[in-house]
């Protein structure tokens, strides 16, 4: 019996093997993929996300990749500042916003694992086909490897599923749950060496939906020779192709992108420029499906992406898969004897919580200000933005985005 097995060693699956080990649970994670590539481009760690991965004992090691994000920017198409407000520590949060390369993070993640819970806690190789479960505990099969052997099933005391958004487990509790629900946009996603923009640690957001709305920030702190960091960009627009695989890894053309923001050359940034630096480039449909029922069922249950695959907005998808395994491992520990109870704890409190986040990303929360202008200026450069939107307007807009992910003050002052 091999305690608690987690499908999926992505991020929300490593962090519940970690969590799960402080209260000690054993536990064993099992990974399709045969060998671990550095995919990917940039992730960001709110606060609450933050504050579980140092009590995990990674924020030095994280801050040693990444960027302590100071402040937030929010500019039109023309270049004009509508909002500027800090973030993370600048904002007085006792645990700091990260930015970071998801090859970074996981790599941080993966070492903690194998230091702590030993070489063998996780197992590649290992894609599952179905999992079973008795009075007793809960059996994995897998898929014929890459060299035509079948790995041997595993028996534990409950599974879950962190299987991403193409989630084996997901698909067996819901086999007629149908296609993504597509938003009507399509995103690219990129990195490129650039020097420093604006503070060097600053994330901005710029334009809006209807003609295509940028998000920028930088993933490493350290400058190579030339004095430049990698600097992540986001691009959205409407009317995009919605008939693209969901997959995180697609990759995308920068020329369906440049034509949308040819004129963005500013005193700040010259965007297209940028772009063309691009290392590389992704392309991903704007999709997400809606909150399941329950996720638990038995000893069997979901986490993260498998769980509820958002819209990838706001920075949530990553802090809301730490927050399901903090939430998760403790349900366990208060639950020991009856891992079914403890499953279905952990539902009842992070399913309409991550329901309430899924539903919020769909309104381009926090971009919502940047909309709010675009609409109110009918997409022309204004004299003053004190004519256009009150500051107070924009805090309350802000502030609703971090209640909701939950990380506005009073909600971290009451977990603490």
């Amino acid at each position: 019996m091999e305690g608690i097995l987690v499908i999926g060693g992505g991020i929300g699956g490593l962090t519940l093997a970690l969590c799960l080990h402080r209260n000690g649970i054993p536990c064993r994670v099992v990974e399709a993929v045969a060998e671990v590539k550095p995919l990917g481009v940039g992730v960001n760690i709110l606060p609450h996300a933050a504050a579980e991965l140092a009590r995990l004992g990674l924020q030095e090691a994280l801050l040693r990749h990444g960027v302590q994000t100071d402040e937030v920017n929010f500019f039109n198409r023309f270049g004009q500042l509508i909002h500027r407000e800090p973030l993370g520590r600048a904002a007085g949060h006792d645990h700091p916003q990260m930015s970071i390369h998801r090859a970074d993070l996981h790599a941080v993640l993966l070492a903690a694992v194998r230091e702590r819970l030993g070489e063998g806690a996780v197992l590649f190789g290992h894609r599952l086909v179905r999992a079973e479960q008795d009075e007793d505990g809960v059996t994995l099969h897998f898929t014929p490897g890459a060299g035509g052997a079948t790995p041997g099933p595993l028996r534990g005391t409950a599974a879950i599923g962190a299987d991403g958004i193409h989630s084996v487990l997901r698909r067996q509790f819901y086999p007629q749950e149908g296609d993504p629900r597509y938003t009507g946009t399509t995103m690219w996603r990129g990195v490129s060496r650039w020097p420093p923009i604006l503070t060097g640690a600053s994330m901005t957001r710029a334009g809006w939906l209807k003609t295509g709305k940028m998000v920028i920030y930088p993933i490493r702190r350290d400058l190579d020779a030339e004095g430049r960091q990698p600097i992540n960009w986001v691009f959205e627009v409407e009317a995009g192709n919605h008939r693209l695989r969901r997959d995180w890894n697609r990759p995308g053309d920068i020329e369906d992108v440049i034509p949308h923001v040819r004129d963005w050359v500013f005193d700040w940034l010259d965007l297209p420029a940028m772009l063309r630096a691009s290392e590389v480039v992704l392309e991903f449909p704007m999709v997400d499906q809606d909150p399941l029922p329950r996720w638990s069922f038995g000893r069997l249950s979901l986490l993260g992406d498998a769980a509820h695959p958002m819209v990838p907005r706001g920075s949530n998808g990553a802090g809301q898969s730490i927050l399901d395994a903090r939430c998760l491992a403790d349900k366990l520990a208060r639950h020991a004897d009856d891992p079914e109870s403890a499953l279905k704890a952990y539902e009842a409190e992070r399913l309409p919580a991550t329901t309430q986040v899924m539903l919020a990303n769909r309104k381009a929360l926090p971009d919502a200000i940047l909309g709010e202008v675009f609409t109110r200026t009918g997409d022309r450069p204004f004299a003053r933005i004190e004519d256009v939107m009150t500051r107070e307007e924009m805090l309350a807009i802000t502030g609703g985005d971090k209640r909701v992910a939950g990380y506005d003050p009073e909600t971290l002052k009451a977990r603490a």
